[in-house]
């Protein structure tokens, strides 16, 4: 996945969901109230929270949690979906997702369910609301919290996911990186090689927080009515794949009362979109009226029978991004780097020395290309991976192409090319000659070159 220096540091930065801002203070919703609250967590903290409740409304009401999707967030990020299933009469706790623990590299999804649950029991002792029917909503990688700490509370009263993932982290994440590069028209090496092959490295280095958490498990465990919603044109998550798994893991789990609906024309978040990486400002019709419905259903002790229905538009399957083997490893990796700097560079700094003491024979042109080709091609491949990762965010512009392939992409590609022409010309000069030491430093860096430049698509069409 990664490499070293610049590159490493890029893709890091990179990682993970798209993080969105905190949302600025608005005014207040016109007919629902907002009470200010605080969540004790487990661990000591404690995290602010609003209860939105519809005014003058009778107490007793059904209760819901939102659980953040990935990335940092004040709980106004969620106020506008708080807000709209207030007014249809559903008391919502949005609360301020922690920080301690939670970065871009740290999280634990544990700790995350914890802290769900902690709101939930926040939520169960308002007078506003029924005790016996809280439950929680979770966004994106809220879909692996919500269904963890409601197996884990047997007082939670209902599940609603949205935009949940059915497959581990790094094998959604890998997929959405992909498809954005698909979506650019993008195709071959540098698609894998700056998703697939960049992300384990990350995950080699420990970056990768949660990397391959399971989702079946903590879904199997659910007995309580389940509702999962997905936006047919999610480039997030992959929509098909997430369905089936969710009804695979209720059926062993022996539930059967849920509901799982995929909205046309909807993106991640279940708004209006085109290609799915475009916005719109309005939720998809019919969300937010299936939400409070079936929630009104499981209120009144009248779980929703099972049920299934939409088409979500998944172009390509994920597939599995195996753990680092041995020979791929980080240190192994780190390695290679310092052979081909210590090989390529040391060339140019003995003929440098040569140069100014005006010593040694001429070396073959072979040894310089090698050396030189080396150097920019690894240099500057890895730096284009990292910036790759770094201006990746929802659509990713390549600049120009051809063939399907970024113009500075295929020139480093033929630079990579001459790099092992050259290698193989003084391989043969070596042999037969066999006189100057110095050829040895380029000659070795050529030879883990090849495997190096190949793993990561360099070599690769």
């Amino acid at each position: 996945m990664f490499s070293g220096g610049t590159a490493l540091a890029a893709g890091a930065a990179a990682l993970s969901l798209a993080l969105t801002p905190a949302v600025p203070a608005q005014a207040p919703a016109s007919g629902v109230a907002e009470i200010a609250l605080s969540v004790p967590t487990n661990d000591g903290l404690t995290l602010a929270a609003t209860l939105h409740v519809p005014e003058q409304a009778a107490p007793g009401r059904p209760g819901m949690v939102l659980v953040h999707g990935a990335g940092p967030g004040k709980r106004d990020k969620y106020r506008e979906e708080a807000v709209v299933f207030a007014r249809a009469g559903v008391a919502t706790l949005t609360y301020d997702k922690r920080t301690a623990g939670y970065s871009l590299t740290q999280r634990s999804y544990s700790q995350l369910a914890d802290d769900a649950a902690a709101a939930a029991a926040v939520l169960r002792r308002r007078p506003e609301v029924a005790p016996s029917v809280v439950g929680i909503w979770g966004f994106s990688e809220g879909g692996w919290v919500a269904p963890l700490a409601a197996s884990r509370a047997a007082e939670t009263a209902f599940v609603v996911v949205v935009g949940a993932n059915g497959v581990a982290p790094l094998r959604q994440q890998t997929w959405a990186d992909a498809a954005k590069m698909h979506h650019a028209g993008v195709e071959g090496s540098l698609v894998d090689a700056s998703t697939r092959t960049f992300y384990r490295m990350i995950s080699g280095l420990g970056m990768f927080p949660e990397p391959y958490y399971d989702p079946a498990p903590p879904v199997r465990a659910l007995t309580v009515p389940v509702l999962g919603i997905w936006g047919a044109k999610d480039r997030l998550t992959p929509p098909v794949e997430s369905v089936d798994a969710f009804q695979v893991a209720l059926e062993a789990g022996g539930n059967r009362h849920y509901t799982l609906r995929t909205f046309a024309d909807a993106e991640h978040s279940v708004r209006t979109t085109t290609t799915g990486f475009d916005k719109g400002a309005e939720f998809a019709p019919g969300y937010v009226d299936l939400v409070t419905a079936w929630i009104a259903a499981v209120a009144k002790g009248a779980a929703p029978p099972m049920s299934v229905a939409g088409t979500g538009d998944q172009p390509r399957p994920t597939t599995e991004v195996p753990p680092l083997a041995w020979h791929e490893s980080v240190w192994v990796q780190m390695g290679v780097l310092v052979v081909m700097l210590a090989g390529f560079g040391g060339f140019w700094l003995v003929m440098g020395w040569r140069a100014v003491c005006r010593r040694g024979s001429a070396t073959p042109r072979s040894a310089r290309l090698l050396s030189g080709a080396g150097l920019v091609a690894m240099l500057g491949g890895l730096s284009y991976l990292g910036f790759v990762q770094a201006t990746r965010g929802r659509t990713f512009d390549p600049g120009p192409m051809l063939a399907g392939r970024p113009i500075l992409w295929l020139a480093l590609q033929a630079v990579a090319v001459v790099a092992v022409a050259a290698a193989v010309a003084l391989g043969v000069h070596q042999w037969r000659a066999r006189r100057d030491v110095l050829l040895l430093l380029p000659l070795t860096a050529g030879v883990v070159f090849v495997p190096w430049a190949a793993y990561w698509g360099l070599l690769l069409p």
